[in-house]
């Protein structure tokens, strides 16, 4: 069993996202879009696009085409940074805010049904473990960036993937 917690973690993210997608759809946001708007709303306005990438885990160039279509919709607009012209920063339009919360509504009945049959305390115990795992991911992550690869012992480069 513990061998399959490995895959059965990475699925979770790709089941969360398809069926918010699928439900999303009749907004018109693709994945891209919503994923990026509610990033921005929940980072908070006046981001760099830069640090924007970061969190949600794209390239720079794949976040500013998805910023200039949210633009075209009228959702987000990009001003230029005070300190560094070249930088942007990121404001979500008065516009945006009927969506985004449409979106977490969405989320939210999402969510209520994928944790159906948890207690409030399952739930709150599966949020602490989750805790711990994603720190010690980013504690392995970390010491992992700190090595190079080369010369990284067995016992730190599993040979199995979950």
């Amino acid at each position: 069993m513990a061998s399959s917690i490995g895959f059965r973690l990475a699925r979770l993210p790709h089941l969360w996202r398809s069926i918010l997608d699928r439900r999303l759809a009749p907004l018109g946001l693709t994945q891209t879009r919503w994923v990026t708007l509610y990033h921005i709303w929940r980072l908070g306005e006046g981001h760099p696009q830069c640090d924007l990438a970061r969190v949600i885990g794209v390239e720079a160039p794949s976040l500013v085409r998805t910023l200039g279509q949210l633009e075209e919709q009228g959702l987000v607009e990009r001003r230029a940074c005070d300190s560094d012209r070249r930088s942007k920063r990121i404001f979500l339009t008065p516009d945006a805010m009927p969506l985004l919360e449409q979106i977490d509504s969405v989320a939210k009945e999402a969510r209520t049904e994928m944790l159906a049959g948890l207690s409030d305390e399952n739930i709150e115990q599966l949020d602490k473990w989750l805790t711990v795992i994603e720190s010690n991911g980013l504690a392995i992550q970390a010491r992992d960036q700190e090595t190079p690869p080369e010369t990284q012992t067995s016992s730190t480069a599993s040979s199995t993937p979950a």
